[in-house]
């Protein structure tokens, strides 16, 4: 069970898990040794997710998300096996958690007479400048 918050956890068959090796520094051990990681959630599968959260949760993922409608988190920061795992579990639990939280409705409100007024006088002022800008016409 990964446990995302008090009420929420996500089951085991959601979860797999792919090691492969990782690229970069490490010597000969990044030859031999598998320590990169990769975290499948199946999302879209996931009971434990309502659909609203799945929605913003994808938007979240981007183009970690995939046409099956599951999440992919690859981690190869780390020499050690564990810690990628660990880093990618904590990702996990940090887009979900950011999808929990449902976005606040925009409330619209009417400008005040004030800023209007304010508004409407530099737009006045502002075309009185440009109007200044012209050819200078001679008088004789």
């Amino acid at each position: 069970m990964l446990h995302v918050t008090e009420n929420l956890a996500i089951a085991d068959w959601e979860l797999s898990e792919s090691f492969m090796r990782a690229s970069g520094p490490g010597g000969q051990n990044v030859n031999k040794v598998s320590t990169a990681v990769e975290l499948r959630f199946e999302a879209e599968r996931s009971p434990h997710l309502a659909p609203p959260v799945k929605a913003r949760l994808r938007r979240i993922a981007g183009r970690k998300w995939t046409a099956e409608g599951a999440l992919v988190i690859q981690v190869d920061e780390t020499r050690s096996q564990a810690r990628n795992r660990e880093i990618a579990r904590d990702r996990l639990v940090e887009m979900i958690r950011a999808a929990l939280v449902a976005p606040k409705k925009r409330i619209a409100t009417k400008p005040t007479a004030g800023s209007q007024r304010r508004r409407l006088a530099a737009k006045s002022q502002r075309g009185e400048v440009k109007s200044l800008r012209g050819r200078i016409e001679e008088d004789d």
